[in-house]
């Protein structure tokens, strides 16, 4: 941990408002990333980042000091996520996956991600069923494994993984669709 780090704890601790202002300032806009991934929208974000640093604030006299509190504050985050998701929506298990119809395999070729901005495949991943974007997020982009997403989300390792398996297939379905619409619009164009 920095000194920089100390200095915010202790003076969080000693409920000085200044120092509350400046932890809440360096960790803000990463913490907002985070709960864009996990919202449905801009105003879901903030929700979830203010009720995040609430817990923050309330809880930091449980911080070890072991490991950053940058990766602290990001479970917190991640577990208000979780909670939010838990309260509003509800994930039931598949009994045959075999019978759901999925149009592509992933493709081989993975320069497909030269071909989009990253802002566009957070909207992608948005528009995604509430419980495939939960699982993409918790294991492709903050490492959770499926039985560590199965309890979190009361469901099986195997729904886990199913729900990741065609979260990617989607995304990179509606990813090539977005290339393709990209490519004819500039053809058309020029």
């Amino acid at each position: 941990m920095t000194p920089f780090e100390e200095k915010l704890i202790s003076g969080c601790l000693a409920n000085n408002p200044a120092l509350q202002k400046e932890l809440y300032s360096h960790f803000s806009s990463k913490m907002y990333g985070i709960c864009m991934r996990y919202a449905k929208d801009r105003d879901e974000a903030s929700d979830l980042l203010q009720e995040g640093f609430i817990k923050v604030f309330d809880n930091l006299h449980k911080f070890k000091k072991e490991g950053s509190l940058e990766g602290w504050i990001r479970r917190i985050m991640i577990n208000v996520a979780l909670s939010n998701f838990r309260k509003n929506h509800h994930l039931y298990a598949i009994v045959n996956i075999d019978n759901i119809e999925i149009k592509d395999e992933l493709p081989e070729d993975e320069n497909i991600m030269n071909e989009i901005e990253i802002n566009e495949v957070l909207e992608i991943i948005r528009e995604l069923p509430a419980g495939y974007q939960m699982v993409l997020n918790l294991y492709a982009m903050d490492g959770y494994s499926h039985k560590k997403i199965a309890q979190q989300l009361g469901i099986s390792e195997s729904t886990s993984k199913s729900q990741l398996s065609r979260a990617r297939v989607i995304l990179v379905n509606k990813i090539k669709e977005n290339i393709s619409k990209k490519k004819l619009k500039a053809a058309n164009e020029g």
